[in-house]
């Protein structure tokens, strides 16, 4: 019986723990210096055809400092999905890109 419990908290442990720990948050470097600056307002325009949405503008952290990524349309990937601007997240240690996604 010790042996099956074992084996089950083996299992759990080299099974269970990747799947707990967010494979997003691992590969985000935190910003330690400042929060990101404000999101910039510009023109959008008009679509390139039918079907594209706009994806929003945001500032990324290249190792030294933020820059703007500049918002574009794009057709989504399947019909319905709908995108999930990135967002910074303040955790205890700093700053994290939460990176935009569809949905």
């Amino acid at each position: 019986m010790r042996f099956v419990l074992r084996l089950i908290a083996f299992s759990l442990l080299v099974f269970g723990l990747p799947i707990l720990i967010s494979q997003r948050t691992l590969a985000q470097p935190v910003v330690r210096v400042a929060p990101p600056p404000p999101v910039r307002v510009g023109v959008v325009g008009k679509p390139p055809g039918i079907g594209y949405v706009w994806i929003e503008g945001y500032q990324r952290w290249d190792g030294k400092k933020y820059l703007w990524v500049s918002g574009r349309w794009v057709r989504p990937p399947r019909a319905g999905a709908v995108w999930v601007a990135p967002t910074w997240v303040r955790q205890r240690n700093g700053w994290v890109l939460d990176k935009g996604y569809w949905r």
